[in-house]
């Protein structure tokens, strides 16, 4: 008789969903899958455990939700969602409301209603099932983080005060009174945009919040509205998108999405009406940074091949037009579906079959983006137009000498045509490390910026080089 706990971190999103059970009383609950369910197919088979319900905490915005793919996987688990705070739903699933049980063997799950993050939102206490019922854990979603909290501005300007107040509500009333020694297991770690400055453990206690997480510190709502709109990070535009789709009803995968092969020839044409403006077909290259500047297709974008993509492919493409790909290695091809599936991207038109040794090979046209080392540009600073692609805040920290600005996120909307740069003059563009300069360097090549360079290891390189930033 052994209680199951397994934690399922998705890298890239910083998500973490939760697999709960009890091996003698063979059953077993999800709460907060991604769409890539197999991994709880997999846990469900090896404790001898049949999934029998999926638990969301609250309506997701920055991911796309896996539980109607897993409950059409497992054929019977109940789909349990909100009944608080009068969301709505399109798919068939059983509300449940604060206070409600469910008992898997020698765990009982306790629904709380946790608002502020969004309307609807619930935790989920842990406690034996047997005795008083105290908990000794929280699933908390997206209510309370390591060294953070959710925020409260996803839905718009219109709710953002009445959401910060029951966030402050939720923190002060439910999480403070807590017990001490309670275990924290929120939905996301460092790196997610839905809370600010998110610590890189995957748990916590309610002590160590109480010492070191000024959202619980901060008693005064005032004082709290100030700190919550001061740190807000700029929300991603992928998010509203997402939290329409989880709310109408996610699409259930039986398997990876379906990314056809497309010859050169045939990708060729894609390329061509793209440079045309008649294209609508997205297409990105997956490769690293090196291996795209030294020869791309035309009207490209480079979002590399790393668990962040995922972030940025769900912030810098149209959710509504489909995405052909260009991979460095077929085999990855599945994984890197599944990034772009992560946030809502699920109409692929193909991907270049052989690849680009099989672009070169057939004789077809290439565009390239030079690498500019931190010492040839600062050798030579007077000759190039310098472009920040960080966020305001690290901009604001420090910057090359003479660099003009512009979010990487914002050049999706055009900003980059807003900053002065001429279109035939040499432009080197840099970030932190050169992952989101070569995004930004393959924009400006895609809108016909001449002469472009990526800084590979950008500010990182620069400090380390010894140079001084302004």
């Amino acid at each position: 008789m052994t209680m199951i706990f397994e934690t399922i971190q998705t890298e890239g999103i910083a998500q973490m969903s939760y697999f709960i059970g009890d091996d003698s009383a063979g059953c077993a609950a999800v709460i907060d899958p991604r769409p890539n369910v197999d991994v709880y197919l997999e846990l469900s088979r090896r404790h001898d455990v049949a999934i029998t319900h999926i638990f969301e905490t609250h309506i997701h915005a920055d991911f796309l939700s896996g539980a109607r793919a897993l409950a059409r996987r497992t054929g019977n688990a109940k789909i349990c969602v909100s009944g608080e705070g009068e969301a709505t739903y399109g798919f068939d699933a059983h509300r449940i409301c604060d206070g409600e049980r469910f008992a898997f063997g020698e765990v009982t799950l306790t629904a709380r209603h946790t608002p502020g993050h969004t309307p609807e939102h619930l935790s989920y206490e842990l406690s034996n099932s047997e005795g008083d019922q105290v908990p000794w854990g929280v699933l908390s979603g997206d209510s309370l983080f390591v060294g953070s909290a959710g925020r409260p501005d996803l839905l718009g300007e219109d709710e953002t005060e009445e959401l910060t107040r029951a966030l402050f509500d939720t923190l002060q009333y439910y999480y403070a009174k807590l017990n001490t020694g309670v275990i924290i297991f929120p939905c996301h770690g460092a790196g997610s945009g839905c809370g600010a400055d998110i610590g890189d453990r995957p748990t916590t206690t309610i002590g160590y919040e109480r010492k070191h997480n000024p959202f619980l510190q901060i008693d005064d709502l005032e004082e709290f509205k100030s700190y919550v709109n001061d740190g807000a990070p700029p929300v991603p535009q992928h998010y509203p998108i997402l939290k329409k789709q989880n709310g109408d009803g996610p699409v259930a995968f039986p398997n990876v999405p379906v990314v056809p092969g497309i010859p050169p020839q045939q990708f060729h044409e894609l390329s061509r009406e793209n440079a045309s403006g008649t294209g609508q077909v997205q297409i990105v290259d997956t490769r690293q940074m090196l291996g795209f500047g030294g020869g791309h297709v035309p009207s490209a974008i480079n979002i590399g091949d790393r668990p962040e993509m995922s972030v940025w492919a769900g912030d810098m493409l149209d959710h509504d037009r489909p995405v052909a790909l260009i991979v460095e290695d077929a085999t990855k091809l599945d994984w890197i579906v599944w990034h772009f599936a992560y946030v809502g991207l699920t109409d692929f038109a193909g991907y270049l079959v052989g690849g680009m040794k099989a672009w070169q090979n057939a004789g077809l046209p290439l565009e390239t983006v030079s690498q500019l080392s931190v010492h040839d540009l600062n050798a030579n600073l007077d000759r190039y137009q310098i472009l920040d692609v960080r966020s305001p805040d690290e901009y604001e920290s420090g910057h090359f000498p003479n660099a003009r600005h512009c979010y990487v996120s914002d050049m999706r909307k055009g900003e980059h045509h807003k900053v002065g740069l001429s279109k035939t003059d040499p432009i080197a563009v840099y970030c932190g490390s050169g992952y989101r300069a070569s995004i930004a360097a393959s924009i400006l090549k895609r809108d016909g910026f001449q002469d472009v360079s990526n800084i590979p290891g950008s500010m990182q390189a620069w400090k380390n080089a010894g140079y001084r930033a302004a």
